[in-house]
């Protein structure tokens, strides 16, 4: 590729004296020559001509000198060097030149050998300048390609991990919906029954006290109601059905709980009890607070506060509660595991939950906290991470916070934070606006 020089020289010989000289490169094509007769002439050539890789410039022209050209050259983000040829080569002149941004000096009359060697010198610093230039580019470009690439791979995570989530969740929600629906059929038929079970046997022990009046028990009747213990029978056969009715009661609470943490029937936003979602996530958790052979039991204290109904995706938010809850639950079974039996005694394993609201009255507060180990700083920074775990492989997918922090924080409009020290426990504090706005909506 052809080396592009400007000359910029008001002498009229010039031209032809340049191109005279240096007629076997141009007729090799190893240089173009372009020709201008002041600085205004120069600019335009540039703009005719961007890769130019040298300017020639004298300094007493006509219209703009030289050292206002080599201002504004200088002022050019091109690769391309410039070169003062002058009959004035005092050291001011060659100093103001070299300020301005020449690259050389040389001196009038020109050497036409010198002016070679020069322009060879000059042509290999800007072929160097240009190999950075590029080599700058394209870092640049690599560097702007990984960052997009590190995005598309930190969207294809979330992705990812949404569809994930709300696979299992939506398996879960079906599952527990199931269940509530196969065990309300035999309940409520249970149910239905034992107010009529009752009333006959009422009936029966009725007909049996006439029986027991008006006809007198021979031997054998006798024998058999002291084998049976009839009295005892008659007096505990009515709060054995009390005692029925009662667990009927309690299986259709738990049906009813159930139906509550799954919401299958309620993807859109509602109104509801927040109240509701936290105790229908502490039923499905039962079985983990309960005391095992490995540890104690998991004390629960629910501090409640008079809330007014929240608009929110009630199931969404029922899988912020069990994820929470759950990984408390973990780390308290970790944290038994290096206690004492002192320590465990003067402060059993507990999670507190609380809610309230805030002063402006607006946000409803959730705070979830354990008396667990804590958590430091740098895995704190990152529990919102998608796939981040410090669980063992195969005990943790590292989507349950991330999941939560997406479903509060962005499709709920709230905020999800944690607080933690070291040694003293985990909070987190979940904050929901009680109506959501528009923009918060997910309506897609």
């Amino acid at each position: 590729m052809s080396a592009k020089i400007l000359f910029v020289d008001d002498e009229p010989d010039l031209e032809s004296l340049i191109s005279q000289r240096f007629r076997k490169k141009i007729r090799a094509e190893e240089w173009q020559l372009f020709f201008a007769h002041n600085g205004v002439q120069a600019l335009e050539k540039l703009k005719q001509h961007p890769d130019l890789d040298i300017v020639v410039t004298d300094l007493n022209m006509p219209e703009m000198d030289g050292l206002t050209l080599l201002s504004k050259l200088n002022q050019i983000n091109l690769p391309f060097k410039t070169i003062v040829i002058s009959a004035y080569g005092d050291m001011k002149n060659i100093r103001n030149a070299m300020n301005f941004g020449a690259f050389d000096f040389l001196i009038k009359p020109i050497d036409f050998h010198d002016l070679e060697i020069t322009l060879n010198k000059t042509l290999r610093e800007v072929q160097q300048l240009k190999e950075n230039q590029h080599l700058r580019q394209s870092e640049a470009l690599a560097r702007e390609q990984a960052q997009h690439l590190h995005y598309s791979l930190q969207d294809l995570k979330k992705t990812q991990a949404q569809l994930i989530q709300t696979a299992k969740m939506s398996s879960l929600g079906q599952v527990v919906a199931g269940i509530a629906h196969e065990i309300n059929n035999p309940v409520n038929f249970i149910y239905g029954n034992i107010s009529h079970v009752s009333d006959y046997i009422q009936d029966l022990l009725r007909l049996l006290h006439l029986y027991q009046q008006y006809t007198p028990a021979n031997s054998e009747i006798q024998a058999e109601i002291e084998a049976i213990d009839l009295e005892f029978l008659i007096a505990d056969l009515p709060k054995i059905l009390v005692s029925m009715k009662g667990g009927v009661d309690r299986i259709q609470k738990i049906v009813l709980s159930l139906r509550n943490f799954s919401r299958l029937d309620e993807a859109n936003i509602k109104s509801v009890d927040i109240h509701e979602g936290i105790k229908s996530s502490l039923l499905i958790l039962h079985n983990r607070f309960q005391a095992r052979a490995a540890r104690p039991e998991i004390q629960v204290s629910e501090e409640y506060s008079n809330l007014p109904l929240v608009e929110c995706y009630a199931g969404e938010l029922n899988q912020v509660f069990i994820n929470i809850l759950s990984n408390a639950i973990d780390a308290l079974n970790e944290y038994h595991k290096q206690r004492s039996l002192d320590d465990i005694l003067a402060c059993p394993l507990a999670i507190t939950i609380r809610t309230f609201l805030l002063e402006e009255k607006s946000r409803v507060v959730i705070q979830i906290r354990d008396n667990g180990p804590g958590i430091t700083a740098d895995v704190k920074d990152r529990i919102f991470e998608p796939f981040f775990t410090t669980k063992p492989v195969g005990e943790g997918t590292g989507l349950g916070l991330y999941i939560s922090y997406q479903i509060v924080q962005e499709k709920h409009g709230g905020a999800l934070n944690c607080f933690s020290e070291v040694g003293k426990g985990t909070e987190f504090w979940i904050e929901i606006p009680l109506k959501q706005t528009r923009a918060t909506l997910d309506l897609s």
